[in-house]
């Protein structure tokens, strides 16, 4: 069976927990070492904070190309800077050949 995780600040994960996710408390320093852990704990898909990712883009860079794990920036508490949309839109362009998320 394939685990779902969240990684990111302690007040933006804890919520995740309440629908059965895996939370990962990071920060800066240590996102690179705890998401290469759940790599390793065949996690499929992990949801990262985009502010959290923006202090590791080469290895969330690293995994774009790999089915598994799935890498999903998503807005924290402190606010939504952009990135996991237009991350989105990269996946959905690349798996239907078009731009139809405009």
């Amino acid at each position: 069976m394939y685990k779902v995780a969240v990684m990111g600040d302690k007040d933006s994960v804890e919520g995740f927990k309440a629908i059965g996710m895996h939370a990962v408390v990071a920060n800066k320093e240590d996102a690179q070492l705890k998401l290469k852990e759940l790599v390793e704990l065949n996690y499929a898909a992990i949801f990262i904070t985009e502010e959290l990712a923006s202090g590791i883009p080469e290895v969330i860079e690293r995994y774009k190309e790999e089915i598994i794990p799935a890498i999903i920036l998503v807005p924290g508490l402190k606010g939504n800077t952009g990135d996991g949309m237009r991350n989105i839109g990269e996946l959905v362009k690349k798996a239907t050949g078009a731009d139809i998320l405009g």
